[in-house]
């Protein structure tokens, strides 16, 4: 299961944040302890360079995109190659809503598609949907078609 999905800017204000199957009290240990693993990494990355942490049975993979840093938590089937390709999809997604690596600005700008993207991404704690052209049809609201 993915346990949650987490946007943050460089000083670790959570922008979005989606946790499944995660009890509320254990909400603000995961967001403190992930931007604190950001701050500690992230500083001097590339865009999109992955970088991978584990604690016994739970897995992070976590990216800077422009001027927000994305985290992804898995458990199970989740493993650092199937976080890993769930990153790259919403990565993808955020730079095709932005049309660019975004600053914090842009990205709250286009808040609200991002939230749409991540939706399609990632429902319920699994992966939905990867392929970009299928997520941006799903976001217009128009019913997909067979190709």
């Amino acid at each position: 299961m993915l346990l949650a999905v987490l946007f943050s800017n460089s000083e670790g204000n959570i922008l979005i944040e989606r946790f499944h199957g995660v009890p509320s009290e254990e909400r603000l240990h995961w967001r403190s302890f992930l931007v604190k693993l950001g701050a500690d990494n992230l500083k001097g990355a590339k865009n999109e360079e992955l970088f991978v942490a584990s604690h016994k049975s739970v897995y992070i993979v976590y990216t800077i995109l422009g001027d927000v840093c994305i985290y992804v938590v898995g458990k199970d089937e989740y493993d650092e190659l199937a976080l890993a390709e769930v990153i790259f999809a919403i990565t993808s997604a955020v730079k095709d809503v932005c049309s660019k690596p975004p600053t914090e600005r842009i990205f709250l700008d286009k808040y609200g598609r991002i939230c749409l993207c991540l939706d399609e991404i990632v429902w319920k704690g699994m992966l939905e949907n990867t392929d970009k052209d299928r997520v941006k049809r799903l976001i217009r609201l128009k019913p997909p078609t067979d190709v």
